[in-house]
């Protein structure tokens, strides 16, 4: 009874935090702290969706993303984008499809285990966005890739004390272009990539 209550408190104080937390949060690409950071993975998803036979849209996840990023507010041009992530990870919610989607008729993941993006332009298109052109490598072919960003916000992790920066960022690709073109153009070609970024700010 004392854990259950103990736990109940302590849930309370974090609900009633929540909009002191949310207040540290500052939306202005003008506030970031400028220098180096990296990939926080567990708070990092991407994400692709296809059209499936016309009938629905499919989407499935790919977690555990690992990378740097390089950025001054003042110059965003200089930015630096460096992301890999596992393919054996994808997931659709479907241990069978799953499965089949690492095997070589796909992904192929034992063959291509990583699939990276690095950026070789970043030109401003607004406030808070800007299109972040670099290099995608999947399935063991390298093509230019545009991924158009959008700044969320940035703080002080209340959690772990790190100042973090979040972005939000969508793109489109041809999978055939990549060489994984089981089902298309059933399985729709055209894939949407969307993805929720957040970066933790390393020591000077």
């Amino acid at each position: 009874m004392k854990r259950a209550l103990a736990s109940a408190l302590a849930a309370a104080s974090i609900i009633a935090s929540a909009p002191l937390f949310a207040q540290q949060a500052n939306s202005q690409p003008s506030a970031v702290q400028a220098g180096d950071y990296a990939l926080d993975s567990a708070h990092t998803l991407v994400r692709f969706t296809v059209d499936h036979f016309g009938i629905s849209e499919f989407f499935g996840t790919f977690p555990g993303a690992t990378g740097t990023l390089s950025i001054d507010p003042t110059d965003i041009a200089s930015a630096k984008l460096d992301v890999s992530v596992p393919v054996e990870t994808v997931s659709t919610t479907n241990a069978t499809l799953d499965e089949e989607l690492v095997g070589e008729e796909w992904f192929d993941a034992e063959k291509f285990p990583t699939m990276r993006f690095v950026s070789t332009k970043v030109v401003k298109t607004g406030e808070r966005t800007a299109d972040v052109t670099g290099n995608l490598t999947l399935h063991g072919v390298t093509r230019p890739v545009t991924l158009k960003a959008t700044f969320k916000a940035a703080a002080v992790n209340p959690m772990n004390k790190i100042y973090t920066i979040g972005f939000n960022a969508k793109g489109v690709i041809k999978r055939t272009d990549f060489g994984v073109s089981k089902y298309a153009p059933l399985v729709s070609d055209e894939t949407t990539i969307a993805i929720t970024a957040a970066f933790e700010k390393q020591a000077d």
